[in-house]
């Protein structure tokens, strides 16, 4: 395998054979015709990383060839959003003309959102001192950008490590605080297609709202306004910071957030079992509906799964169609597909995100 080639003239066809074969591998369960939601072919993602090269008096950015395992040089990536492409030639020179910027840098990272906000890391094989630290300011005025320094046990925060994400949805404005380290959505225009389709989805439906896995809130800023009440779930302690963040940034007033894994919400929910965390949450005052899913690659635990089946709904996005496709089969004698989309969150890429709603028979 190679680094992707980008080529918008073939952007359409390489999304239908992922969709195609989306359709295939779901027909036994009676797949709906799926909405398919497009990328932008050029400068679609928020989140890139480098490697920086050295040789001689230059550096340039680099990634590796998953085969070779040769560095590729490259003056431009045209996959990265506009506000990092238009940033890098000009950083490039930055560093290279700076001594104490330069020395020992081997990688950077760049966060961006669709608001124009854009966080760039350094990261050093060196101790950073106050020589770096000022050169890193001077840098971080001069070219308008937000500058995090790291070495090994080391990190140095010049401005602040987040950045902030702002947009329109359904006439709602929803704004969003992204960690640097954490994850976040890399496609905003695909996330803000999927939000709406999500939305749509739950538009309907009624009662109270359950969700696993809710990150840093992306999803549960969205549906939070469509239900009664939102318990909302998460494991990492950085996620569960920001996501509290969001909803009172975005005025969520009718939503519990509970660090807790999905297999111990899960013994609570379904075996009674008593958790220090859940105190003061009171369980019995809810009337779940639906449960919302978005789950690492691995899919769905047999714990989560068995919780899922005992929903009316079950609203599922999924970054790995293998592991959806046999979530879907463990949950088919209960459930069916009422409706599908994809989402193609990694253009040039076999990679398709998939999202479902599923209705018990």
């Amino acid at each position: 395998m190679t680094l992707p080639a980008i080529d918008p003239a073939q952007y359409e066809n390489l999304l239908a054979t992922k969709v195609d074969r989306y359709k295939a591998d779901f027909a036994p369960f009676d797949l709906p015709e799926p909405a398919v939601f497009r990328s932008p072919p050029r400068h679609y993602r928020l989140r890139v990383e480098f490697r920086l090269w050295h040789h001689g008096d230059d550096i340039d950015y680099a990634m590796f060839d998953p085969e070779t395992k040769k560095p590729i040089l490259m003056t431009d990536f045209p996959v990265a959003h506009l506000t990092i492409c238009r940033l890098m030639p000009r950083l490039r020179l930055a560093l290279m003309a700076s001594e104490v910027l330069r020395h020992r840098v081997f990688a950077i990272e760049f966060l961006a959102t669709l608001s124009g906000e854009l966080l760039v890391t350094l990261i050093y094989h060196r101790t950073l001192d106050e020589a770096w630290e000022a050169a890193a300011r001077a840098l971080a005025a001069d070219l308008r950008i937000r500058i995090i320094g790291r070495s090994r046990g080391q990190k140095i925060v010049l401005d602040r490590d987040w950045v902030m994400e702002s947009f329109e949805l359904n006439g709602r404005s929803l704004g969003y605080k992204q960690l640097e380290g954490s994850f976040s959505q890399p496609n905003g225009e695909v996330n803000r297609q999927m939000l709406g389709w999500a939305c749509a989805q739950v538009a309907p439906l009624a009662g109270d709202l359950l969700e696993l896995y809710c990150g840093n809130g992306n999803f549960t800023v969205a549906l939070a306004p469509y239900f009664g009440k939102v318990l909302a779930t998460e494991v990492s302690k950085s996620s569960v910071q920001a996501a509290i963040y969001n909803l009172e940034a975005n005025e969520i007033k009718n939503t519990v957030l509970v660090r807790m894994s999905s297999d111990e919400i899960s013994a609570a929910l379904t075996a009674g079992e008593s958790f220090q965390r859940l105190k003061d949450v009171d369980l019995a005052s809810y009337r779940f509906s639906t449960i919302f899913l978005d789950p690492p690659r691995a899919g769905l635990d047999p714990a989560t799964l068995e919780l899922a089946r005992g929903f009316t709904h079950i609203l599922y996005i999924s970054c790995n169609p293998q592991t959806l496709r046999d979530n879907v089969a463990a949950l088919h004698d209960t459930h069916h597909i009422a409706a599908a989309a994809a989402f193609d969150q990694f253009p040039y890429t076999h990679h398709l995100e998939c999202g479902l709603l599923l209705r018990r028979r």
